[in-house]
């Protein structure tokens, strides 16, 4: 005499395996697609907060500054201590400055006190994990803008 219900339970072995093995794989994707995510806005975060820090410096080292090098004014011939910093602040946050872009403006041409500065930073994101890289290899950007004071 068989049992029926003894047989369709050896039928069935297996099944939780294979069901686990799609749903942790399934899982393991929005887990990283979360953690990818967040990389993106700490990126974001830092080219924004680094062209805050090149456009503060640009307004403080006017053409009223005196001194030389890093001391001295910066202005529309010579943006290379912007860039400098602003370098500097994105790598502090862990980005490839290689992937960085650096744009400094004078609105009104000069970097006398009252005039406009504009500092423009993108960066081509670069996912860590390279199965994102169709989706999210974009470049990101912030453009900061300010008063020279002195």
């Amino acid at each position: 005499m068989k049992i029926w219900g003894f047989q369709r339970w050896r039928s069935d072995r297996g099944q939780n395996l294979v069901e686990f093995s799609l749903i942790s794989f399934m899982f393991i994707i929005v887990l990283l697609g979360v953690v990818e995510m967040g990389r993106m806005v700490l990126v974001f975060t830092t080219i924004a907060n680094a062209a805050r820090a090149g456009a503060r410096y640009a307004i403080v080292h006017g053409g009223d500054r005196t001194g030389s090098g890093v001391n001295g004014p910066s202005g529309p011939g010579s943006v290379t201590q912007i860039q400098t910093v602003v370098t500097n602040f994105a790598s502090a946050g862990l980005l490839n400055t290689s992937n960085l872009t650096i744009t400094v403006t004078y609105p009104n041409g000069n970097n006398n006190a009252g005039s406009k500065v504009d500092v423009t930073v993108t960066y081509t994101y670069d996912p860590l994990v390279r199965y994102f890289s169709s989706i999210l290899s974009q470049v990101l950007g912030s453009t900061s803008e300010g008063v020279i004071t002195f």
